[in-house]
C-alpha cells in the first residue's frame, strides 16, 4: 500500500493540541490597572490645585456674614465687588500697581538683556566677577535686605515713591534674569553676529535688529518673572509705602485684615481681581515660556 505525504508528516506531534498564543504588550504600554491608578492620581492633584482658587472665588460672592461658611454658595451677591471699587482705594492701589509692575518689566528686560548679551558675548576684564556678584545677591533673604534699603531709599527722598519701588524690584529681578538672558544668548550661534558686522552693523545694531528678535522666547520668561516680582511682592510694598492712597495692591490687602476686624469678603474680591492680569500676562507668554526656561536652563 502506497502510502502519501500526509500519513507520513502525522506523528506524537499532530495529535498534541496547539499552544495558545502569549498575548505580547508593546514596551512601555501600561497596564489597566496602572492607567486608571495613573489618571485618577492627576484628578486628584488638579482638584487639590484647583480648590483654593474656586474657593476664593465663591468666598468673593458670599455676603459678610458667610464669609467664612463651609457652604459652597450661600446667598451669592456682588456687593464685596461693588464695595470694593466705590468704597475703598482700590482703584488707586491698581493703577499703582501696573505704573510700578509694568515700568519694572520694561527695564528688567531691556537691562537683563543688555546685561545677558554682553556677557555672552565679549570677554572684559571683570566679567566673571560681575556674574558672580549677580548670583551672590539671589542668595541674600529679602527680609534682611528691607533695613538696608529702608535706610538708602530715606536717604535718596525715595520712599513713598513709586521709583522707590521700582529700583528695589529691579534689584531683585536683573540679576536672576540676566544670568537666564546669558543661557539663552549662548543657544543663538555667534555667526549671526558676525553677519551683522559684515554688513555694518555695530554691536547695539547687531544685537537690536538680530539677536533680540530671536530671543523672544526668553525674553517672555524674563518679562513674565519681573511682571510676577513686582506685582505680587508684599514686604517691600508694606516698608516703603505708606498712605493708603499710596500703596500697592499687595500692601493695599492687609488694610482689610486689623487686629480687630476682617473682611475677608472684600479681600477674597480683591485676590479675584489682583489675579486677572498676572492671568493675562501669563496667556499672551506662555507659547514662549516653556522654550524659554528650557534654553536658559542648558547652558550658562
Amino acid at each position: 500500500m502506497t502510502v502519501t505525504p500526509n500519513e507520513n508528516a502525522a506523528g506524537p506531534a499532530a495529535s498534541e493540541p496547539a499552544a495558545p498564543k502569549r498575548e505580547v504588550r508593546p514596551r512601555g504600554a501600561r497596564s489597566p490597572l496602572a492607567s486608571f491608578g495613573l489618571h485618577a492620581t492627576l484628578v486628584v492633584a488638579s482638584v487639590i490645585a484647583v480648590f483654593p482658587v474656586l474657593w476664593i472665588l465663591l468666598t468673593s460672592l458670599k455676603p459678610a456674614k458667610y464669609a467664612i461658611s463651609t457652604d459652597f454658595v450661600k446667598e451669592p451677591t456682588l456687593s464685596n465687588y461693588s464695595y470694593l471699587l466705590e468704597d475703598s482705594h482700590f482703584l488707586s492701589w491698581f493703577w499703582n500697581s501696573v505704573l510700578v509692575a509694568g515700568v519694572t518689566t520694561v527695564l528688567g528686560v531691556f537691562i537683563a538683556a543688555t546685561t545677558g548679551y554682553a556677557v555672552s558675548r565679549f570677554k572684559f576684564p571683570g566679567m566673571k566677577p560681575l556674574m558672580w556678584t549677580l548670583l551672590i545677591t539671589q542668595m541674600f533673604p529679602m527680609a534682611i535686605l528691607i533695613v538696608p534699603l529702608y535706610n538708602l531709599m530715606g536717604e535718596l527722598g525715595l520712599l513713598n515713591q513709586p521709583l522707590g519701588l521700582i529700583i528695589t524690584y529691579l534689584t531683585i529681578a536683573v540679576p536672576f534674569c540676566a544670568w537666564m538672558m546669558k543661557g539663552f544668548f549662548d543657544t543663538i550661534p555667534v555667526e549671526i553676529d558676525e553677519s551683522g558686522r559684515v554688513d555694518g552693523l555695530n554691536p547695539f545694531g547687531t544685537f537690536w535688529r538680530l539677536i533680540l528678535p530671536l530671543a523672544k522666547p526668553g525674553l517672555a520668561v524674563t518679562g513674565f518673572y519681573a511682571f510676577i516680582t513686582a506685582w505680587g511682592e508684599v514686604a517691600y510694598a508694606s516698608a516703603f509705602m505708606v498712605g493708603e492712597e499710596n500703596l500697592t495692591l499687595a500692601g493695599g490687602l492687609q488694610t482689610f485684615v486689623t487686629q480687630y476686624t476682617s473682611n475677608w469678603g472684600a479681600m477674597s474680591a480683591a485676590s479675584v481681581l489682583i489675579a486677572i492680569p498676572a492671568a493675562v500676562f501669563f496667556l499672551f507668554a506662555q507659547r514662549h515660556l516653556v522654550a524659554g526656561m528650557t534654553a536658559g536652563a542648558t547652558k550658562g
